[in-house]
């Protein structure tokens, strides 16, 4: 019996290769969520929506440690950020409900000194 020549390329089993590697791949993706931080922010009864215009984020952790745009900082370190940031910025403060009070006062301090006056503090709505 003489062998049939195929005229087009039998693209099944490539369809099917591709699907299983695209699986194992969407299964094992990791999703990296911005500013994972594990604090436990404040709560309020009302809430205001921040405007998008340039924002920085500044988290302070339950033991004073300070974070700007996730990067680890002493106050020093603050201080040397802050002042390269535009006066017309908005800060967002993500400050754990179990951090010092005094830590949260020098770091708006700093804010202060720099002229930076758009200073929001992040809470949860009260359930």
């Amino acid at each position: 019996m003489e062998e049939k020549e195929f005229n087009t390329m039998n693209v099944i089993p490539l369809v099917d290769i591709m699907l299983v590697l695209l699986t194992i791949v969407l299964t094992t993706a990791t999703f990296i969520v911005q500013g994972n931080l594990p604090i436990k922010l404040p709560q309020a009864k009302q809430s205001a929506s921040i405007v998008e215009e340039k924002t920085y984020r500044i988290t302070l952790k339950e033991d004073g440690e300070i974070f700007f745009e996730n990067r680890h900082l002493n106050y020093d370190q603050l201080k040397e950020v802050l002042a390269a940031v535009n006066p017309g910025s908005q800060i967002v403060i993500y400050s754990d409900k179990k951090a010092k009070v005094q830590d949260l006062v020098k770091i708006l301090d700093v804010l202060q000194e720099f002229n930076l006056k758009k200073v929001y503090l992040k809470t949860e709505l009260m359930k």
